[in-house]
């Protein structure tokens, strides 16, 4: 009979929580977080912008359909480490090609299974997101307890320079394959846009693929540029327009990001999704600051002020803008999540730039907001 691996999970604020480890075996610490997404874990587990982070999900089961190289978001897994109620003994689906447990073994990440997500949840919605350790080695409680408390934590932490690209690269599909999305061979995706084709570049600050594959889909041909690139360098390739991604950690922590953008917004068409829509926040001289327990989830309401149309969306952030000082600083807010109030949209009264709070690329998540890509297309084919 093989041994069970048991493993802790031990919050900052003296909670503990003890399970059955899988995945990696190891010992790490981050920002405990919880997602509300029912399906989608490989592409959550991918998405850059948890790096950093020991991430719970809310839906019981978890692993049933296996992992499959082409729904990564990035080239690995970007937790620090992961929590399922009850990971699944069997991976059944045409398109899986490794079981959950093995590809997290294989990328290092520890993970625990059999723990209450949901009593994790509750502690974490009334106390906020709390510095955490997880490890599936030999730790006790009181030892657990302690690395969690001496993690220096999220607030001023520059992640984007850890996930960023690490050289220019041009967006190519054949490079970053997709699975269209069939249904007894019948393909649901509609035909692909033939517009008017634009170059732009999109700044990284931790990417999702899809992001990249929606751009291309509805028009654009994407230079990917790491964050740190200079205003000089952006101006050099002459784009059309200027695209900020999502990314995780503190956005008031990337100062360099926030002065090219500033430099950018006045002479180009820019768009920002996420981190992006903090990076031009600070770059109009507002400010951010971090929510209790943020959002993630793919069932995020959001309603347009300017047209009143509600939206469901994926969302993945732990800061939100300052209204207040946005609107005094040149921005209209056009677009508020129905939870908390907080602001999840904005464009200038003066330049062609907006952004979004969410995730408009819906992977996972409903496809609500896809439109904002075509937004773009108009709005750089308007000042081309």
């Amino acid at each position: 009979m093989i041994a069970r691996r048991t493993g802790v999970l031990a919050l900052e604020d003296g909670h503990v929580y003890r399970g059955v480890g899988f995945g990696a075996i190891g010992s790490v610490v981050g920002e405990a977080v919880f997602n509300t997404s029912m399906s989608g874990y490989q592409e959550i587990l991918t998405d850059p912008s948890y790096h950093g982070q020991i991430l719970a999900m809310t839906a019981p089961q978890i692993g049933n359909y296996g992992v499959n190289p082409d729904d990564d978001e990035s080239p690995c897994p970007q937790v620090r480490a992961f929590l399922v109620r009850d990971l699944s003994p069997i991976a059944s689906n045409y398109r899986s090609r490794e079981t959950l447990p093995d590809y997290l073994e294989r990328h290092g990440i520890p993970a625990l299974n059999g723990v209450d997500t949901r009593a994790i949840t509750k502690v974490l919605r009334v106390h906020g997101a709390c510095k955490a350790c997880l490890s599936t080695e030999d730790l006790s409680d009181q030892e657990a307890v302690r690395r969690a408390c001496e993690w220096p934590g999220l607030v001023g932490s520059d992640y984007v320079k850890e996930v960023t690209a690490k050289e220019i690269f041009r967006w190519d599909e054949e490079r970053f394959p997709s699975t269209p999305f069939t249904v007894e061979g019948t393909q649901l995706e509609p035909p692909r846009a033939k517009p008017d084709r634009h170059y732009i570049v999109a700044i990284d600050l931790g990417a999702k693929y899809n992001i990249f594959r929606r751009l291309s889909y509805h028009g654009f041909d994407v230079d990917v540029l790491p964050a740190d690139t200079p205003v000089e360098a952006v101006r050099e390739r002459n784009p059309k327009g200027v695209f900020l991604s999502n990314g995780p950690g503190d956005p008031g922590a990337v100062g360099y990001v926030h002065k090219t953008v500033a430099a950018l917004i006045e002479h180009y068409p820019v768009f920002g999704i996420c981190m992006g829509n903090q990076m031009i926040t600070h770059a109009l001289g507002a400010s951010t600051y971090k929510l209790k327990f943020g959002h993630r989830g793919a069932n995020q309401p959001v309603k347009n002020l300017e047209t009143g149309v509600v939206a469901i969306t994926s969302q993945n952030h732990g800061f939100a803008a300052s209204r207040d000082e946005l609107e005094n600083r040149g921005a209209i807010v056009t677009e508020i999540n129905l939870n908390d109030n907080t602001v999840e949209g904005l464009r200038h009264k003066d330049y062609p730039v907006f952004s979004v709070q969410y995730h408009p690329e819906a992977s996972p998540g409903p496809h609500d907001s896809d439109p904002l890509f075509a937004k773009f297309h108009e709005m750089v084919s308007r000042n081309a």
